[in-house]
């Protein structure tokens, strides 16, 4: 923060104000109310879990690269306790702005308040947090994950609509307590409810492939009947595959299998007949990101809310895509 105590220096007391307004009340740099000649921003991530999150966090690098944001990155690796002292780190090194994906939705209004006390605005990506207090963010872009959810069960009403009762589905759930996961059960259950639906087994796969496998593989043990794998994201259903085909049976055909994310290896899954159904989730938040934090910087207003348009896929349109797919 050398180029801001040379400012206040050579500005003075009026410059000097202005500059402590950053992210508050006040535009971000100083009285002219625009962004700083040279963004920092802090971002701390939540790992490193998924090809969907290593696709989500190139796309920030590159982002910042290309809009000339000084990127300082902080991988949480799926812990909470890391995220904060990265978000702590962020606000004693004085950043213009902090962005981050949360590792789950609660326990976020101390250190965000500690962010708004220093007049550092932050902007939530991909993942919501659960606080009642609105101010601690600007603004939160990401997918609707409730909507993925309500996706991926009007598919299956539509797949099982002729089947005869039950039908027997197992849910490998995403990381406990993150949005995601907690939206897309949401989401999928608030759709799926005809009574032949049963859901006989239901845990976290924690976004992992690794994790996937080994969840479905006692699920294989547990439940010789099952018609349905809901998998929160492509790579626990990618994992799930595997366990399904040491089992002796034939993944897309005896167990129907819907997921989310549409990254590379789950849309080839899904071309092969593994998987039968695809909802979208784009992590290529990056030039949005940028985008938003540039306004925000200068005071510009900006929708609290921010969308990802995304579609869903079938076999045949996961073919068409798959070539030019960038994740």
């Amino acid at each position: 923060m050398l180029k801001r105590f040379a400012a206040a220096a050579l500005g003075g007391l009026l410059l000097a104000g202005g500059l402590a307004g950053c992210g508050g009340e006040e535009p971000s740099g100083g009285p002219s109310g625009g962004a700083p000649d040279k963004i920092v921003m802090g971002f701390s991530q939540v790992g490193a879990e998924s090809g969907w999150r290593t696709a989500n966090t190139q796309s920030i690098k590159d982002a910042a690269a290309e809009a000339g944001v000084e990127l300082k990155f902080e991988d949480a690796q799926q812990k909470q306790e890391n995220q904060i002292r990265a978000i702590r780190g962020f606000i004693s090194q004085g950043v213009d702005i902090i962005a981050f994906s949360p590792v789950v939705e609660s326990g976020w209004d101390a250190v965000l308040g500690e962010a708004k006390a220093a007049n550092i605005p932050v902007i939530l990506t991909d993942r919501a947090v659960d606080s009642a207090d609105t101010s601690l963010y600007k603004v939160f872009i990401g997918s609707d994950f409730v909507k993925e959810g309500e996706k991926a069960g009007e598919w299956v009403n539509t797949e099982f609509a002729s089947a005869a009762a039950p039908v027997n589905i197992v849910v490998l759930e995403g990381t406990t307590g993150s949005a995601p996961a907690n939206d897309r059960k949401e989401g999928f259950n608030k759709v799926v409810t005809d009574p032949k639906f049963k859901t006989i087994a239901s845990q976290t796969g924690e976004f992992t492939r690794a994790k996937g496998k080994e969840v479905m593989e006692a699920f294989l043990q547990a439940h010789k009947d099952i018609d349905l794998l809901y998998a929160h994201n492509d790579d626990m259903g990618l994992g799930a595959i595997e366990a399904i085909e040491a089992a002796g049976k034939k993944p897309g055909t005896d167990i129907k299998i819907v997921t989310v994310d549409a990254v590379k290896d789950g849309m080839q899954a899904l071309v092969d007949g593994k998987i039968n159904f695809i909802v979208e989730c784009s992590p290529l938040l990056g030039p949005q990101l940028m985008d938003l934090a540039k306004k925000v910087l200068a005071g510009e207003t900006v929708p609290q809310r921010v969308v990802t348009i995304e579609t869903t896929f079938n076999q045949q349109q996961a073919k068409d895509a798959l070539p030019s797919r960038k994740y």
